[in-house]
């Protein structure tokens, strides 16, 4: 079962290619702050702009250090179907635990398109879990509940959903359809605990990169019945979740990331570093929660 706090890592750059070995420090860290799982190369890893040599390389990367620890669910998502199931075979072949594949941007299909999509990448899975991605804000699309019911009817590896919709009410739509063996992952930080009530098991995490000990208690705290820390953690959590979204991610985590001396910010065009003023609410959002 994927559940709790899922951290969606960075990819740490220096001097414009791959910092491996502050790559794998970072990804051995989140496992002794208490992550439940890691995703590399997805949204936050900045996937768009690796070559696909890198992409594959980072998921090796992460399977070499968490492999029998925590999980790893690695992004394997394309506009392109063949190369999401070329990624997911890689994935397979790495040793990961799952994928993660987000909706096809740009390219806009149908229903029918994303249907035949997902069918042709969870084919390709040779029955390894695959988590639906589904994150209209970016990829404009949006997954309808009815297409994720036919894809898991046919398609026994569709295990769940990563939901960055920020609708609530899907969730437990979601669950009553579905069923509570469904696993749904929440994309959204600030609603990570309202998601739980709503039918959800855990988020994929940005805001973990800075703070996994903070987020996978208060994951932790959930799963345990005790609301009270729980909603103290989320409620301590809300100002750094803000900041973190404070520019388009992953610009302020990987500021915050730096200040914490475990990688640079660097990034890759077209992302840019954050603006001064952004860098100022990072790091009073972090100094408030004693984390530098």
């Amino acid at each position: 079962m994927l559940q709790g706090s899922i951290t969606a890592l960075i990819t740490p750059f220096k001097d414009g290619a791959v910092d491996e070995r502050a790559f794998q420090d970072f990804v051995a860290w989140q496992i002794a702050e208490g992550s439940d799982g890691i995703v590399p190369v997805g949204t936050t890893g900045e996937s768009p702009t690796l070559s696909h040599e890198e992409h594959k390389r980072v998921v090796s990367l992460a399977v070499e250090v968490a492999k029998g620890k925590i999980p790893v669910i690695a992004g394997a998502g394309s506009n392109s179907t063949a190369e999401a199931m070329d990624f997911t075979r890689f994935a397979v072949k790495a040793g990961a635990d799952a994928v993660l594949v987000v909706t096809p941007y740009y390219n806009k299909p149908t229903q029918e398109g994303l249907y035949q999509h997902f069918k042709a990448v969870a084919e390709a899975a040779d029955g390894l879990p695959v988590i639906v991605y589904n994150i209209p804000g970016r990829s404009v699309i949006d997954m309808s509940l009815e297409t994720m019911e036919r894809l898991v009817r046919d398609l026994p590896n569709i295990r769940g959903v990563k939901d960055a919709t920020a609708d609530l009410a899907r969730p437990l739509a979601t669950r009553v359809a579905l069923g509570p063996s469904f696993i749904q992952l929440s994309g959204e930080d600030a609603t990570a605990t309202a998601f739980l009530a709503q039918g959800g098991v855990g988020c994929i995490s940005v805001t973990s990169n800075v703070a996994p000990r903070l987020c996978a208690d208060m994951q932790r705290a959930w799963r345990t019945g005790d609301l009270e820390t729980c909603f103290a953690l989320r409620d301590k959590l809300a100002p750094l979740h803000a900041v973190m979204f404070c520019e388009t991610s992953p610009g302020p985590v990987k500021y915050g990331v730096s200040l914490l001396g475990r990688a640079s910010a660097e990034t890759r065009l077209p992302m840019v570093p954050i603006a001064a003023s952004s860098r100022e609410r990072v790091e009073a959002a972090m100094r408030d929660l004693g984390l530098i």
